[in-house]
């Protein structure tokens, strides 16, 4: 399932795929794949996005 809530964090911030990337350690496909419900993050990454786009857990990955 797309991860719309993470998208729309990240275009919220004006952050592209590379920066937020960047700044958790892995690559632009890792994030663009979580955005389209490709690849399930493990619970380290998903904090690390959380901690960057200040959001929580919830607001990001819970339905």
């Amino acid at each position: 399932m797309k991860n719309l809530k993470l998208k729309a964090a990240r275009a919220a911030m004006d952050m592209s795929q590379q920066v937020l990337a960047d700044k958790t350690g892995v690559s632009r496909q890792t994030i663009n794949a979580i955005e389209k419900g490709d690849y399930n993050p493990t619970i380290k990454l998903c904090t690390a996005i959380c901690k960057v786009l200040g959001k929580t857990l919830d607001e990001l990955f819970w339905e």
